[in-house]
């Protein structure tokens, strides 16, 4: 069966590192993946990777935008599949 990878990555404003760690580590996903990660990086940087049984294109949930003022900047997303 082909994966699909999700990365989901987003920077906190100022002071907000940890706030946005937790609504990503809290951020539900039905079905739930099966597998999903979470990194940081300096900038206040948070990443969330999720693998996916299917291919690229598979309908698939994603983790949504969160709330405003825990953002500088929009979240980024991109997807892979495994080779």
């Amino acid at each position: 069966m082909p994966t699909v990878a999700l990365m989901w990555e987003a920077r906190a404003a100022h002071g907000h590192a940890p706030a946005l760690l937790e609504w990503a580590r809290s951020a539900a996903l039905a079905p739930a993946p099966s597998r999903r990660e979470h990194y940081t990086a300096p900038g206040d940087r948070v990443l969330v990777i999720t693998w996916w049984e299917g291919p690229y294109d598979a309908d698939v949930p994603e983790l949504p935008d969160p709330p405003g003022d825990l953002l500088a900047r929009p979240v980024h997303r991109w997807r892979f599949a495994q080779v």
